[in-house]
């Protein structure tokens, strides 16, 4: 890893002496050094290449000293690291350095072993800032595409070790499909298209977040979604509902859109595995839930028409004290050897 250094001092010699004592560095492309001669050229190289890892600098030159070079970069970038290398090593020199944000302070004649030692310590803090803020920028980047569930079981410290375990787990899986959108899609440009969807997605992914729940994967123009807790069931229809409301109250998006979205949703809760599926030798995992319940729920979605929210009879029994619903009757579905009883969640 090469790491670039700026040098500000208005003794010319030094520029020699630095690129002699480093000469091995240099050629190996560890260390790019880059001079200045006082602090507003100093300043002018910074704008140019803002890419410097740390900076070296004299106290005393001509036009902008040391010290008020400090106050600059410190408004200029904040991350940089400053080491002060000057004769003027009294007491009330290194401490207007320290308060200025100077990382360290060596004494001229400069020791040149100390100086490496001193470079090395500044460039080692610089990288850790440097890795933490990627790291910050990946994981806010990472939580726009994975479920809170997932980065919460990444962060275990055993992850690596139980990464293809499951559980079994009582909860309530919810499907919801925006109803004619393909056929929209087919006829409305790709933007609108994609614009529409999001919107879509977005109101429904808040009243998901609202009662507690969370998005397991986006199929489409379909939303998977899974309760978990206490009242799982309660909070999953009572999503549905608001979806369903919110939607019917939503203005078309888009200027050449009348569009007006209309949803089907199915619901089943029950027990069901949770865990990685997927390859671990090929990386690629999805953090879902799988079993009858899922597949149930996904059949019921398919069988409720715009605006219905379907749920099976033992569901029923569950929550017919909680909420308004109508008994459809009976309906056969894909791989199931008998017809199953639904009702559709009125309010």
């Amino acid at each position: 890893m090469t790491s670039k250094i700026l040098v500000v001092d208005d003794e010319i010699d030094l520029e020699v002496l630095i690129k002699q004592k480093f000469r091995k560095q240099i050629r190996e492309k560890e260390y790019v050094f880059v001079f200045a001669i006082n602090g507003k050229d100093a300043l002018e190289k910074l704008l140019k290449e803002p890419d410097m890892d740390i900076v070296l600098s004299d106290i005393n030159m001509p036009e902008m000293d040391g010290l008020t070079l400090l106050s600059r970069i410190s408004e200029l970038n904040p991350l940089l690291k400053s080491v002060m290398v000057s004769a003027y090593g009294d007491m009330e020199n290194i401490r207007t350095a320290m308060n200025r944000g100077a990382f360290d302070f060596i004494t001229k004649p400069i020791n040149f072993e100390d100086l490496t030692i001193t470079m090395e310590k500044t460039l080692k803090h610089t990288r850790q800032i440097k890795e933490t803020l990627k790291a910050i920028k990946e994981n806010n980047i990472l939580k726009m595409y994975v479920d809170e569930n997932v980065l919460n079981f990444m962060g275990s410290q055993d992850y690596e070790s139980t990464i293809m375990d499951n559980e079994n787990i009582d909860a309530t899986v919810m499907f919801i499909d925006v109803c004619g959108f393909t056929a929209i899609s087919e006829t409305t440009p790709a933007d609108l298209v994609v614009k529409m969807l999001n919107t879509y997605f977005d109101l429904m992914v808040k009243e998901i977040i609202a009662q507690e729940g969370h998005v397991d994967k986006f199929i489409g123009d379909c939303v998977m979604a899974v309760f978990r807790g206490d009242y799982h069931l309660d909070r999953a229809i009572d999503t549905g509902l608001a979806i369903r409301n919110q939607l019917n109250q939503l203005m078309p998006v888009g200027e050449a859109s009348d569009f007006k979205p209309k949803v089907s949703i199915g619901i089943k809760s029950g027990e069901m595995i949770s865990g990685n599926i997927g390859s671990k030798s090929l990386k690629r995992l999805d953090y879902t839930v799988i079993g009858d319940i899922v597949n149930t729920a996904a059949r019921l979605q398919d069988a409720a028409e715009e605006n219905q929210i379907i749920i099976c009879e033992s569901c029923h029994e569950q929550v017919k004290e909680s909420f308004r619903c109508k008994k459809i009757g009976s309906i056969s579905m894909k791989n199931k050897a008998t017809p199953i009883t639904v009702y559709e969640v009125l309010e």
